[in-house]
């Protein structure tokens, strides 16, 4: 390694290491950032605090090298700290084609796939995509959204929001159904936001209700409700956003995830066997009836209020999540 570099570790100069991670992406010395990494990861061992250079090396490499030495950090611990999982970002701006050789691990293999699939590609026969991972199709079908996909940048993250819903809210008077005890259902309507609720300041409640979608939203809340329909591909597509999502501060899960949590949870609300095949989903999804909800006041943050009903079953499910935000206190003014 230059011996420059090496003077920037030895000094613990977090910016001006930076501006070395970004002079060597901008001229593709991808060896050099490599070394960089371990140099930095070395340091740490020396008391020296370092592993935010080493992380962010790794999220460069996923983003923009070659796709050999993208696919060379996805497995990689300090991945975690990245600004997503390493699979999307690496998906977001290389092919399939470029990534799959350097990929030998099945699961992150998986996941590279889905996040392909998401944006577009085939990967119907792959064997190297590995479906029995995650045993999602390996290509969009008609029915489906457009998911809400993640834009990653060198410093920063951008994701897409859910369309506006086609109708509106209008005022319910509805009153809460009784309880029904489905523990698997309600459990993964919440592993839709958990990390809004572990990793972040979020709250969450599910409830399956013996009755409609109104009744099961009524039974989350204490106020008057506005409540709205939603097609199928919409309610999918929220459910999907939530999943892939971190919240305001949780690690963001990828759209990978979320496709997969969407079908899960779509299948076990449609009484559909797992894995389902696409047309049964389709049908389920479109049997359903969906909705929407919120309780008149303003929201801010990360929300998703959704419910379904099967009408001829008689029972429905809801699902009612927030994360704000939050500020930090302002210092409070001086009076004279």
């Amino acid at each position: 390694m230059a011996t420059d570099l090496q003077q920037l570790v030895e000094a613990a100069d977090l910016n001006a290491l930076l501006r070395a991670v970004d002079g060597l992406c901008a001229s593709g010395r991808w060896d050099e950032l490599i070394d960089l990494a371990e140099a930095c990861e070395q340091a740490v061992e020396r008391g020296k605090q370092l592993w935010p250079i080493a992380a962010h090396i790794d999220y460069r490499l996923a983003l923009e090298a070659p796709g050999d030495y993208a696919a060379s950090v996805l497995a990689g611990a300090r991945s975690r700290f990245a600004l997503g999982p390493l699979s999307e970002v690496a998906a977001s701006t290389h092919r399939w084609e470029e990534l799959a050789p350097h990929l030998p691990d099945p699961q992150i293999a998986a996941y590279v796939a889905q996040e392909r699939v998401l944006r577009g590609e085939d990967l119907r026969g792959d064997a190297r995509a590995h479906n029995e991972v995650l045993e999602m199709p390996l290509i969009l079908e008609e029915w489906e959204p457009t998911y809400a996909l993640a834009t990653y940048k060198s410093t920063f993250v951008e994701v897409a929001e859910p369309w506006e819903p086609k109708s509106s809210l209008e005022d319910a008077e509805v009153r809460a159904g009784p309880i029904a005890d489905d523990p698997e259902l309600r459990d993964a309507l919440l592993d839709l936001v958990t990390p809004w609720t572990a990793e972040s300041n979020g709250a969450a409640r599910a409830i399956v209700v013996e009755g409609d979608a109104p009744s099961a939203a009524a039974a989350l809340t204490f106020s008057e409700l506005r409540v709205g329909p939603l097609d199928g591909d919409e309610a999918l597509q929220r459910l999907a956003w939530a999943a892939s999502s971190g919240g305001a501060h949780g690690r963001r899960r990828g759209a990978a995830a979320g496709r997969f949590s969407a079908w899960y949870v779509a299948s076990l609300l449609g009484g559909t066997a797992w894995p389902p095949a696409a047309g049964v989903l389709e049908a389920a999804v479109e049997e359903l009836r969906w909705f929407r909800w919120d309780e008149g006041a303003p929201e801010e943050g990360w929300v998703l209020r959704i419910a379904a009903d099967h009408p001829s079953d008689g029972w429905a499910a809801a699902l009612a999540a927030t994360d704000v935000q939050e500020e930090a206190p302002r210092a409070p003014r001086s009076t004279r």
